[in-house]
């Protein structure tokens, strides 16, 4: 996301032609992820990447090609062989990987719709061809997206079939590669899911909320911050934030905009501040919902909101992470801005935070 993010506004910035590489499909071990992107362009540095560098001088020899002729092609890596010193290198990840480069001149206009759609906080799926017959060219591109109501927008040019797979993979939330037979052959098509920027918000702008805006910040994420105390809530304490706000605590809630992609973390180390602002998330479905403090001091929080008729339903002891983060040890604020940040990183992506060496299944569950 923030790697397209960045891909779009230089586009934007620089129309001049360039190449974009796309990593489409990865069968076994891959460095980066389906989705990971590359802008290629002869006059300026590269920007993106595909893999952790074993491939981009490849790929900006085929580019060269792509951007002269203006025809897309889908190149192959194979590095499953036991030897593997392809490219002079030596890969050793044991996988086959496809990278789609097109040429591209500015921002396209479906990149403008995908960022249309996040500003608006709406998922999409980009539908993108990348082994083709005639009926559709290769580089081909379609658009689903997210609407309210558990209806979707979708180009009326995209096929039955496909638009029935993207309309899978918005529901499911995870990208894949699917083939489609054909009268002429066989379509291989990319179905990738594009979430909006994940949203942060943060109840409390103290010292320690600082490395945690620009730890999020550095992550793409949309942090917006809001304090009681004109003097901490300020755009020169936090100018990573995407927005900062004073509020009384028993009206924060209500000028925040959280739906149930948003992440929350209550840190005003004020206790007759968290209280109201804790009893408002209850009816809030946020997808994480992080509490500063002791357990015990948690506990009497939801104790006294029980107490005064607040209901507490069962869900949110499962989704109150209190005390927020995750046991990494070390005590700075920039040491619990990361162990935050690694929850909330965790959390989204359904993972249980433990070692990848004790991991028994795929990195990549989508691949």
């Amino acid at each position: 996301m923030k790697e397209l993010l960045r891909i779009a506004d230089a586009l934007r910035r620089d129309p001049h032609p360039a190449v974009l590489a796309t990593l489409v499909r990865a069968e076994g071990s891959s460095y980066r992820r389906v989705g990971a992107r590359l802008l290629l362009r002869s006059h300026q540095p590269r920007l993106g990447s595909i893999s952790g560098g074993c491939l981009e001088e490849d790929l900006a020899a085929h580019a060269t090609n792509v951007l002269a002729t203006g025809s897309p092609r889908t190149v192959v890596y194979d590095t499953t062989g036991e030897n593997d010193l392809v490219w002079g290198a030596g890969l050793g990840c044991h996988g086959v990987v496809h990278v789609l480069l097109e040429r591209i001149d500015g921002l396209s206009p479906i990149f403008a719709r995908i960022l249309d759609a996040w500003e608006n906080r709406r998922a999409c799926v980009l539908v993108t061809t990348f082994q083709s017959t005639r009926a559709h060219p290769l580089g081909s591109h379609h658009l689903l997206v997210e609407k309210e109501n558990n209806r979707d927008d979708a180009q009326p040019d995209l096929p039955a079939s496909w638009r029935d797979a993207a309309r899978a993979v918005l529901a499911q939330e995870r990208s894949r590669s699917l083939s489609f037979a054909t009268s002429e052959g066989t379509d291989e098509v990319f179905f990738e899911f594009l979430p909006p920027p994940t949203a942060l918000t943060l109840f409390g702008a103290g010292d320690d909320a600082q490395p945690l805006v620009r730890l999020a910040a550095e992550l793409g994420w949309r942090v917006h911050v809001f304090d009681t105390r004109p003097a901490y809530a300020t755009e020169e304490r936090f100018p990573e934030a995407t927005s900062v706000h004073v509020s009384p605590a028993h009206e924060a809630v209500a000028h925040a905009a959280l739906d149930a992609r948003s992440c929350v973390v209550v840190m005003t180390h004020r206790y007759l501040d968290d209280r109201p602002i804790l009893r408002d998330l209850l009816a809030k479905p946020v997808a994480y919902l992080g509490l500063l403090g002791p357990k015990k001091r948690a506990r009497q929080l939801l104790d006294e909101l029980a107490r005064d008729g607040v209901v507490v339903p069962p869900s949110l002891h499962e989704r109150l992470h209190a005390p927020v983060g995750l046991d990494l040890g070390g005590g700075t604020p920039e040491e619990v801005a990361l162990a935050i940040v690694a929850e909330i990183q965790a959390t989204l992506s359904r993972r249980d935070a433990r070692p990848l060496r004790e991991r028994t299944r795929p990195i990549h569950l989508d691949d």
